[in-house]
């Protein structure tokens, strides 16, 4: 069973993944079979996921990211926090991310 990630965990991309901004979008790339699902070969992520993946540096906890977010989205605190939480738990149990 995977972990539970939480808002002091550091995330950042797996090796096993590369990640290209493509006309403007991000677009990441399984370079290893069982990263993912196995009908979807390619992530092409959303504005708000681009924003949450430029910022998982692997040196920022999760809690960090959603307070830096917090300066170019205009939400509440706790649904930035529960927006990353959930981008970066998804992508951990598809192995496109690792916790530190």
């Amino acid at each position: 069973m995977a972990t539970q990630l939480s808002l002091d965990a550091v995330c950042a991309c797996s090796e096993n993944v590369v990640a290209r901004t493509i006309e403007g979008e991000v677009v990441l790339i399984p370079l290893i079979a069982g990263i993912g699902d196995e009908e979807d070969e390619l992530y092409t992520l959303n504005e708000t996921g681009q924003a949450i993946w430029q910022k998982l540096d692997g040196k920022k906890t999760l809690k960090e990211v959603a307070v830096s977010l917090a300066e170019v989205f205009d939400g509440p605190a706790s649904e930035l926090e529960a927006d990353v939480l959930g981008f970066a738990s998804e992508l951990t149990k598809r192995g496109i991310l690792v916790a530190k």
